[in-house]
């Protein structure tokens, strides 16, 4: 595994600090803001994040708030904010990014101090304009938004609100219902991975570091990640304060299709293929969700059997996490337990990663054998391997 030389990099620490002088991060980042995804029916998908992820109403709009193309919902979990948007002209751009890609993740939206200033800054570094600085103002102040273009039809909008005090942006309304599931103890987005086709990684990775100013914080290649059959290759990006981690995964040459080029096949391009959450207690949220009808990836029992000589002493009881299926990897820093969602549409595209950081700052690397075993289990069933 390739790592960065952080003791190259000037005051580096982790967790919501710098990874590396402020004054070279030209692109200072505050958090994820939202993420948008273009849905088929944002009202029924509303509705099964409410009840399967725990996601609470919070704003909305739509013909009564005076928009006439597309409706959105806005859902919220701690600091998480899920959009789900869907439109009404059938030959609107929203329209034909649902035919080609299904429903998926459009835009992943960066909290920033100065959008107008992360616009020029990144445009000004190669990035293709999406959306030239904006304002929107209401009773409650003005945004600022702008965005560029990433992979695929991805975009980055850039989301300044320092001088807002609404629910969420100008457009929209509270949204009531009178059915509040428990949340489901979703606390953040930990990262967000970006699959892109053979020989794009380089490329891509290369934007978030010379465009945006991000770091390699490390490396996967095809040894790392693959089984006797499949493989791929990853590298993780982190902007300066580490909030904000990306990786990029690409596919490596195996016997057979391996899950990126499954994705690209039925995404019909590159997109974002999974959003990672964290929560506390992942042994309450998996079966929370368990119990609302989330189906999470089968991991063999016998996967169980290494884990106390792999990762040594923790402190949840190992048959418990054996029982939800929920894997566990151990770096320098501490551990982290980890499991999978299967796709939530029936495109085999879009998954969530559910994951509690015990100390751990990686990615799961002693899990990647079982999991891609999983994966491939499940392309198996599909026919797609």
């Amino acid at each position: 595994m390739g790592t960065t030389d952080l003791s190259t990099i000037k005051d580096f620490e982790y967790s919501g600090e710098k990874l590396f002088d402020k004054a070279k991060d030209f692109l200072p980042i505050n958090g994820t803001d939202y993420v948008e995804l273009y849905v088929g029916n944002a009202k029924q998908a509303a509705h099964y994040y409410k009840t399967a992820f725990g996601f609470q109403e919070l704003a909305y709009c739509g013909l009564e708030t005076g928009s006439r193309d597309k409706c959105s919902y806005v859902l919220v979990q701690d600091k998480i904010r899920l959009v789900l948007t869907s439109p009404f002209d059938p030959d609107s751009e929203i329209s034909h990014h649902i035919r080609k890609h299904g429903d998926g993740v459009k835009t992943i939206a960066l909290w920033v101090d100065d959008a107008t200033a992360a616009f020029n800054e990144t445009v000004k570094r190669g990035a293709k304009p999406f959306l030239q600085p904006t304002t929107l103002k209401d009773g409650n102040g003005q945004i600022v938004k702008s965005g560029i273009h990433t992979y695929g039809d991805t975009i980055h909008m850039f989301i300044e609100r320092k001088n807002y005090k609404g629910l969420f942006m100008p457009g929209f309304q509270k949204w009531k219902t009178e059915y509040h599931p428990v949340p489901t103890g979703l606390k953040y987005i930990d990262h967000m991975v970006g699959n892109v086709e053979l020989g794009a990684m380089n490329k891509w990775s290369q934007f978030y570091e010379e465009v945006m100013g991000f770091m390699n914080l490390v490396t996967f290649d095809d040894k790392d990640i693959s089984t006797e059959y499949t493989a791929l290759m990853s590298k993780v990006m982190s902007n300066g304060n580490g909030r904000i981690k990306f990786p990029i995964n690409e596919p490596a040459n195996g016997k057979k299709k391996s899950q990126i080029e499954e994705y690209l096949d039925f995404y019909r391009g590159p997109g974002c293929q999974h959003i990672a959450v964290a929560t506390d207690d992942i042994v309450f949220t998996v079966s929370e969700m368990r119990k609302r009808g989330v189906e999470f990836l089968y991991v063999p029992g016998t996967y169980y059997d290494t884990v106390a000589s792999r990762v040594g002493t923790i402190k949840e009881d190992l048959q418990e996490l054996k029982k939800w299926g929920i894997m566990v990897d151990r770096d320098e820093e501490g551990y982290l337990l980890q499991i999978f969602t299967k796709p939530v549409e029936d495109r085999p595209t879009v998954f969530f990663e559910i994951i509690q950081r015990k100390g751990a700052r990686s990615f799961g690397k002693g899990n990647f054998q079982a999991l891609f075993e999983s994966i491939e289990a499940e392309q198996a069933k599909r026919g797609t391997l």
